[in-house]
């Protein structure tokens, strides 16, 4: 396979990039080189950029963490040491798919390979313990919840393990996007194997890479390499959601015969799609995690080894996939935060050549994510992080400046100059001061009591006399129908703009009425400016806007505050 031209850079830590997991080979004897297990093993015929510096690091027994980008090839910096210096290597993995896929990949290459979860048919996991005590065994994948079993650890070391690796690091930390309790088993699982931690994942920020190298690898003695986060292969596109079975169709219509994903929030939504997809002649398969599992297993291998297969599925789907060939990512919802967005969108494009990814947005995702975040469980301190990383997700679909370059700073690498590779570059849009609206808005929710949703706010700024207004009288309020600079559309995206800024809160907790949030009530009283897209917003009539400009101060502004 050929090197990713779209390799990423190195960014502040460390050192760039490296390639995908492996293609077949013959197998290798411990001892040899780098370079010579590289070839043998993995067919490629130099290291990419930087990708060196990290085996050498594992190599040399540091405690070593490595974040490089989905599609970048992490699997093969721990999996060539493996090789190399015989013994046995284990790899702490979050998904049974994640573990299989890669043990495949192994065997085939002739790397003594196994993986150990509760999905294995009978006897193999014991087949596995004795290739592990025999010495045969190079690389053991597991999951965190099983190494906690009572004798596991035991085991392991009677039998002697050479390093821990462990794959999707970010789950052990608190401020990382997908926190899972039985991450923080690993830092005992350390101390008491005894050996070197090589920690991999695709995105985590300062505070998160801190947390891992506290846990896992050793504190300040740990190595770090952080790689570039740019794909500059991706075309990046976000746009309104407003009937999103037929934007999906009408993306794919130009699309037929390529592979790609569409990533759906819930089950339902996963099976409705394919059914709908192949009904309009796209071959495609649903994946999720209550799929029965011999269907789940089919389906992937389907993906992996066909052309111009599209799959459905939830974010069960897509780690450590190694597809170089997917030439779109759909994300019919928001995900939940940048971190989650970065990791599905990066499996597009892995082979370099340009591929797009397309989200839809729409005012209902955002309540669907806070009222996720809301009800998870979680601490008062989780559930602000959580807040605060969708903020940034929701910033990102609302810039009016260059998409990637708003996601790279999310990722905390600043990018100097637009990319012109994304539908903000292509099609600028157009910005509008968005003081007036907003208080127009604001004035509505606080005069109708804060509990209405989107709908019936936009009802009263246009005037529309329907049941509902009328029945709250709501027709008579100094609000009712100021609001003909815009059409419904128009009013939909400020209203989803004010969200996104905090300037409109949505309450979860109740009925997911609109009202006041934190940032809104400067605004309200005309100490902060606003700035919106235009979008699909109308023009204002200037005349009638001044004209209702007039009629929002005279019963708006400050005086709702009293």
């Amino acid at each position: 396979r050929p090197p990713d031209s779209a390799t990423p850079g190195v960014m502040a830590l460390a050192h760039p990039d490296p390639a995908d997991d492996p293609p077949p080979a013959a197998p290798s004897s411990p001892g040899r080189c780098p370079e010579t297990a590289l070839h043998d093993v993995f067919g490629f015929a130099e290291f990419r950029p930087g990708q060196r510096d990290v085996i050498d690091s594992i190599l040399a027994g540091r405690d070593t963490l490595a974040v490089m980008p989905t599609g970048a090839g992490k699997s093969l910096c721990f999996q060539l040491p493996a090789v190399m210096d015989g013994g046995l290597t284990v790899v702490v993995s979050p998904l049974i798919a994640l573990m299989d896929d890669q043990v495949r990949s192994l065997r085939l290459q002739g790397v003594s390979a196994a993986a150990m979860h509760s999905g294995n048919p009978p006897g193999a996991n014991a087949e596995t313990w004795r290739l592990a005590r025999t010495g045969e065994l190079r690389l053991l994948y597991i999951a965190p919840e099983r190494l906690a079993l009572e004798g596991i650890l035991d085991d392991l070391s009677d039998i002697g393990v050479t390093r821990l690796v462990v794959d999707e690091a970010h789950c052990i930390s608190q401020w990382g996007h997908a926190f899972r309790p039985d991450y923080l088993t690993l830092a005992r699982v350390r101390e008491r194997l005894g050996v070197p931690v090589a920690a991999f994942t695709a995105t985590a920020d300062a505070a998160t890479r801190r947390d891992i190298v506290e846990r896992l690898c050793g504190g300040e003695e740990a190595n770090v390499f952080v790689f570039g986060f740019d794909r500059p292969n991706l075309d990046l596109r976000i746009a309104e959601k407003r009937s999103p079975a037929k934007q999906l169709l009408a993306f794919l219509e130009d699309r037929r015969g390529e592979s790609g994903i569409v990533y759906c929030l819930s089950r339902r939504a996963v099976e409705e799609t394919a059914a709908s997809l192949n009904r309009h002649g796209f071959a495609a398969v649903p994946y999720h995690a209550g799929l029965d599992p011999e269907i789940r297993a089919a389906n992937q291998d389907r993906f992996v080894t066909e052309d111009g297969l599209v799959v459905c599925a939830t974010i069960a789907f897509g780690m450590g996939i190694d597809k170089p060939d997917v030439r779109f990512v759909f994300h019919t919802d928001v995900p939940g935060s940048v971190e989650a967005y970065y990791q599905e969108i990066g499996r597009a494009g892995r082979d370099g050549l340009p591929a797009t990814v397309q989200m839809l947005y729409g005012l209902a995702d955002i309540a669907q994510r806070r009222r996720f975040v809301d009800e998870s469980g979680a601490s008062e301190d989780q559930r602000r992080i959580e807040h605060r990383r969708l903020n940034t997700l929701l910033g990102i679909c609302e810039t009016a400046g260059c998409r990637r370059q708003a996601l790279l700073a999310a990722l905390g690498e600043p990018m100097a100059t637009p990319c012109g590779n994304c539908d903000t570059c292509r099609e600028p849009p157009e910005t509008l001061d968005g003081l007036v609206p907003a208080q127009k808005v604001l004035s509505a929710i606080l005069r109708t009591g804060q509990r209405f949703g989107a709908g019936h706010i936009v009802d009263v700024l246009l005037g529309g006399k329907t049941e509902a207004v009328q029945r709250h009288g709501h027709d008579s309020l100094p609000t009712f129908g100021i609001g003909t600079e815009f059409d419904r559309n128009g009013w939909r995206s400020v209203i989803r703009q004010l969200v996104a800024s905090g300037i409109v809160a949505i309450d979860t907790a109740g009925f997911g009425g609109l009202t006041v949030g934190e940032a809104g009530r400067p605004v309200l009283k005309g100490e902060a400016g606003v700035t919106l897209r235009r979008d699909t917003a109308k023009r204002a009539k200037t005349g009638r806007a001044r004209e209702q400009v007039g009629i929002l101060r005279r019963h708006g502004g400050g005086d709702l505050l009293a």
